[in-house]
């Protein structure tokens, strides 16, 4: 079974992507993720990922525990 080869954003995606996490929301809910999703040309999956992976950078340079509930921005 072929697994889906992970897809490096180009650096326009990266700056759309980066401007929504710091300038917009860190959390997107469903409908923002989708609007990111089709501006940046990603799948919505991959919208998330990457989101979930920047917030776990951003927390950890916070010195935030990479996984919390409870301590939102």
């Amino acid at each position: 079974m072929a697994t889906e080869k992970p897809v490096t954003p180009t650096e326009e995606q990266l700056e759309i992507l980066e401007y929504n996490f710091c300038k917009v929301n860190k959390h997107p809910d469903s409908t923002t993720l989708c609007l990111i999703a089709a501006e940046t040309g990603l799948s919505e999956e991959q919208t998330l990922k990457w989101f979930k992976q920047r917030l776990a950078q951003w927390r950890k340079s916070e010195g935030l525990p990479s996984e919390s509930g409870s301590v939102r921005d």
